[in-house]
């Protein structure tokens, strides 16, 4: 499977769950492609099954959860390759 059925199969997921809650489908739309990546929409599918929450206002809280840490997460990489470049550079001498 490729990246992109995989995204419209965990996307296709994720509105499903977000229907089965009595949520409209827009909303699993819109949550979907605001997380971005399947392994970030099936972070929410699990929110979702296990919480299962009763208003649009704690899914959409979850999703920008879900993606602070994404970006958090992403920032503590750069932070640490560019860490990893300077000591190299260092070890090396300019």
């Amino acid at each position: 499977m490729n990246g992109s059925e995989e995204w419209a199969r965990t996307k296709q997921q994720l509105v499903s769950e977000i229907k089965k809650l009595g949520f409209p489908e827009s909303l699993g739309n819109e949550v979907a492609v605001n997380l971005g990546s399947p392994k970030a929409m099936e972070r929410m599918i699990a929110y979702l099954h296990y919480v299962k929450p009763r208003s649009a206002e704690l899914i959409v809280d979850e999703m920008l959860a879900i993606c602070s840490d994404i970006d958090r997460w992403k920032k503590k990489k750069a932070s640490e390759a560019a860490n990893a470049a300077y000591n190299e550079m260092l070890d090396a001498g300019l």
